[in-house]
């Protein structure tokens, strides 16, 4: 499957939807085991990416991508917005210059981007973070060919098995065995750019 760069900038425009519609969610998550404001800062970063991916006339994904990190960083409060920019920043290296995306190249992106989320956070998969969205989709990715319905169930899937986590990075950490029972924000936020994602590509498809 080739990743145009109509289908980059619906991939944004489409979470920037998403966290609007479940900012309120997204903080009531938080608010069990964090600062309580995960989903204000998130629908105020990716409405500003949106807002500048709108006003930028972006001729390749590397650049879209970039433009984006860097709101992101700046706009986001909190560690979401350094650990998102940051993912987004990676992944932009891989695709600089490019105006669509094989599969391999996508892949890559994710890769770097996964490795700037450990690096940055200092954290590994199974710690209750938004890693444990992004890591196995990351694998699903690397082993098979992307169909949009089976990337949305791997996020969704994937940040369910958060709730039975005990974190282990971040405010969520100080609850200790209490912040098992609940699902991980950030999780839920990476589970919804990626249903992003795959609606994007769906439509693509259509």
């Amino acid at each position: 499957m080739e990743l145009t760069l109509n289908v980059m900038k619906r991939w944004l425009v489409t979470a920037d939807e998403k966290m609007q519609n479940h900012k309120e969610y997204l903080s009531e998550l938080d608010q069990a085991i964090g600062d309580g404001d995960h989903g204000h800062n998130m629908a105020r970063g990716f409405q500003a990416a949106v807002e500048n991916v709108k006003e930028n006339t972006e001729e390749d994904i590397g650049s879209l991508i970039k433009a984006a990190a860097m709101t992101l960083i700046s706009k986001v409060g909190g560690a979401s917005g350094p650990l998102y920019g940051t993912a987004f920043l990676k992944a932009s290296d891989e695709w600089k210059g490019k105006d669509s995306l094989s599969q391999d190249e996508f892949t890559k992106g994710l890769e770097a981007a996964v490795e700037g989320i450990k690096t940055r956070g200092k954290a590994e998969s199974g710690g209750k973070t938004m890693l444990d969205v992004w890591t196995p989709v990351l694998e699903y990715i690397q082993h098979h060919d992307i169909a949009a319905s089976d990337l949305s169930a791997k996020a969704k899937e994937s940040m369910q098995q958060t709730e039975n986590m005990k974190a282990e990075k971040g405010r969520a950490s100080y609850y200790g065995e209490e912040s098992i029972s609940h699902t991980d924000p950030g999780a839920y936020s990476s589970y919804l750019l990626f249903e992003a994602l795959a609606e994007a590509l769906d439509k693509e498809e259509a």
